[in-house]
């Protein structure tokens, strides 16, 4: 079998879009980030999940998913994994007996700090190059992109 030169091969057209460019960052920052939580047990949207739950103690559980994006069917099984590794604590709310509210267990509180911590370091890391000006416009700017409906 013939090995091939690969150091012609550019982009070409997918250079001109953004969701390349957006795909492409995004595979390196999940790569970097699988490799910076090993052996936690936490993934991109368990941690999601703890971050809101840290912010916002008592918070329903629905919120949190329409928060994330999450789909409820997934957001229940997310949420059982937490509860699993006794990293949240669910209640009923006393508001609507339907509804569950979430909150950080002490295990799950030390979890998240330190998972957290590693987590700006590999941020840190990856966005080095970048000016605290730039960082600020592209978070702005990232925002802006997920946050707009397409109308």
């Amino acid at each position: 079998m013939r090995s091939i030169d690969t150091t012609d091969v550019t982009a070409g057209f997918l250079d001109e879009l953004v969701g390349y460019h957006l795909r492409m960052t995004s595979n390196k920052f999940q790569a970097d980030f699988a490799v910076t939580l090993a052996g936690t047990g936490i993934r991109p949207a368990l941690f999601a999940i703890l971050s809101i739950v840290n912010d916002k103690p008592g918070i329903n559980q629905g919120v949190v998913g329409e928060q994330l994006g999450i789909q409820r069917a997934n957001m229940v099984s997310l949420i059982n994994e937490l509860l699993e590794q006794k990293l949240i604590a669910r209640s009923v709310s006393k508001e609507d007996r339907r509804a569950y509210r979430l909150s950080l267990s002490e295990i799950g509180r030390d979890t998240y700090i330190r998972c957290a911590t590693a987590i700006r370091a590999h941020e840190r890391a990856l966005l080095a190059n970048l000016s605290a000006k730039e960082l600020t416009a592209l978070i702005t700017t990232l925002k802006k992109l997920h946050s707009h409906d397409g109308d």
